[in-house]
């Protein structure tokens, strides 16, 4: 028997469930897949199936994705046409299951751009880029070397934006596809906001910007990507998880002060 729920306990119950990770709704009448009797095919001149060149490849596919995001990114003058554009940019099918576009945050006229992987659950639900857990330890970092998003002077801002603007479901890793698809629009980005450096945050965003990963190899090293120096750097979330970690990102922070300041 199935128990009545009044508002609170529905919305608390939909909500624990969200907390677990639930990010797809199942039908309350059973669906039998045995009684889904297959297709059966037929060969020979009366073939049911189609000319394999017929059947468009999801390399093409993805292909053809990444070609219409360059052309959009491309016609953008400005962040809030590149904003809009993205928006409505419905190729990427991480859109479908997010609630909010998270596209930056922070002074455009920052020297540092921030680039992050994807947004988690309180960053999909708030709309920024770094707001959870991870998001205040990164404020706390670059506070330490007298930084922040609030920052009103070019000296003392930052910009922070993220390589996918919709998050994956379960907060998974975005797939290379997704990554190839969305780079036009992150590579504008850039351009609009043309930084003095640019610091990496995690393996996704050295994937997307690089096109290398391993970021324990990579970290601490200055290199360049859209002719911007670049600085990777272990994602806040690593840092959390493994304190040992946060010694390496204080040097790497007073390399990025040493490099603003000379």
């Amino acid at each position: 028997m199935t128990p009545e729920f009044d508002y609170t306990a529905a919305k608390a119950a939909l909500e624990w469930q969200i907390e677990l990770g639930v990010d797809e709704c199942i039908s309350e009448t059973p669906i039998n897949r045995y009684d889904v009797k297959p297709q059966k095919l037929k060969l020979g001149p009366t073939s049911n199936i189609g000319p394999v060149s017929a059947m468009p490849s999801v390399i093409a596919v993805q292909e053809s994705a990444a070609d219409i995001a360059g052309i959009m990114a491309g016609r953008c003058a400005d962040l809030a046409t590149l904003r809009d554009a993205m928006a409505v940019f419905d190729h990427c099918a991480l859109k479908k299951g997010a609630k909010n576009l998270v596209f930056a945050d922070g002074n455009p006229s920052a020297r540092v751009m921030i680039i992050g992987e994807a947004p988690g659950r309180d960053e999909d639900t708030q709309g920024l880029p770094f707001v959870g857990d991870a998001g205040q330890l990164l404020d706390k970092m670059f506070a330490a070397i007298g930084m922040k998003r609030t920052g009103k002077t070019v000296q003392d801002a930052l910009y922070i934006t993220n390589v996918m603007p919709w998050r994956p479901p379960q907060n998974r890793d975005p797939a290379p596809e997704e990554i190839t698809m969305m780079l036009p629009f992150l590579k504008r980005h850039i351009e609009l906001v043309n930084p003095d450096m640019i610091v990496l945050m995690g393996n996704t965003a050295c994937q997307a910007v690089l096109g290398r990963k391993g970021i324990t190899r990579l970290r601490g090293n200055w290199t360049s990507a859209f002719e911007v120096p670049v600085m990777p750097m272990f994602h806040p979330a690593a840092l959390l998880r493994d304190g040992l970690k946060k010694r390496d990102a204080w040097a790497d922070l007073l390399t990025i002060q040493a490099r603003l300041k000379g």
